[in-house]
């Protein structure tokens, strides 16, 4: 009996292509041609599912950014319940979720590349798509870190919350100085991570 193939297959393909390729070459620099030829479909296929090549780029990072947000808001529920919750219970949840993303096997790695992108394009278009629909996250985030630390007014936290979210950037690109021996498992080099990453972090948000 033959299998029907689902047509999430087929779009999985282009998304995961697509990614590579923005990864790679960049948003502008990727033409919707190289990511049908990669990934064996025709053009048809792509405006079927996805309709033009912005609402592509904005399903590759609502892929990934779905599914880490949900990650990091059920840990930040899950420290909020706890009576006695600390800086660094916030920050774990805030950092964690991501780290392991970027090292996810299935184009973890090629995300983060294309989360720098992002950063780096300055594609206002981009910018408000992860706005609107990411922008309350970070938001949760802050409120309960502005309780956590009440020597901080607004726009100070703001400040060292940005520079948190750039050295996290930096560990999810494994770009540093420190990689992971070759006697080192993948789970224990991003625990090492996280760990060191949240130590630093609520040193800095702690300073006065």
């Amino acid at each position: 009996m033959r299998t029907v193939q689902p047509n999430f297959s087929t779009k999985e393909r282009i998304l995961g292509v697509a990614e590579t390729l923005f990864a790679r070459h960049g948003f502008a620099g990727a033409s919707l041609r190289q990511v049908t030829a990669a990934a064996k479909v025709n053009l048809a296929a792509v405006n079927y599912h996805f309709g033009s090549k912005e609402s592509l780029i904005e399903e590759v990072f609502r892929r990934r950014l779905d599914e880490l947000n949900r990650h990091r808001l059920a840990a930040l529920a899950a420290v909020d319940s706890k009576p006695d919750r600390r800086l660094e219970d916030v920050l774990d949840a805030f950092i964690r979720p991501a780290l392991e993303q970027s090292m996810d096997s299935a184009g973890g790695a090629a995300f983060v590349r294309v989360l720098a992108r992002a950063y780096a394009e300055h594609d206002e278009r981009l910018r408000k798509f992860l706005s609107d629909n990411y922008g309350h996250v970070l938001r949760d985030f802050a409120a309960a870190f502005a309780q956590l630390l009440p020597h901080l007014d607004k726009e100070e936290l703001y400040w060292r919350l940005d520079i948190v979210a750039g050295a996290l950037t930096y560990a999810m690109a494994d770009f540093g100085m420190i990689k992971r021996k070759n006697d080192v498992s993948e789970h224990s080099h991003r625990e090492q991570a996280a760990q060191h990453l949240v130590r630093f972090a609520a040193a800095g948000l702690r300073a006065e």
